[in-house]
């Protein structure tokens, strides 16, 4: 559980850095964003989310 705290840390973190240094260009991927269909977006999150899963695995193996 506390591998899953450090992670979710870690993305506010990465997160919060992406805003501080680059504003308008957040502010422009968050544009494009709501611009494309649902689908669209669900298939992205699921592959980013299917890579960081295997990164994940990688590194720990």
């Amino acid at each position: 559980m506390r591998d899953l705290w450090t992670a979710i840390a870690l993305v506010l973190v990465i997160e919060g850095c992406l805003y501080a240094l680059f504003p308008e260009g957040m502010r422009r991927a968050a544009a494009r964003a709501t611009a494309l269909p649902p689908q669209m977006l669900r298939v992205v999150g699921l592959a980013a989310a299917c890579a960081g899963v295997a990164l994940v695995w990688v590194v720990r193996h």
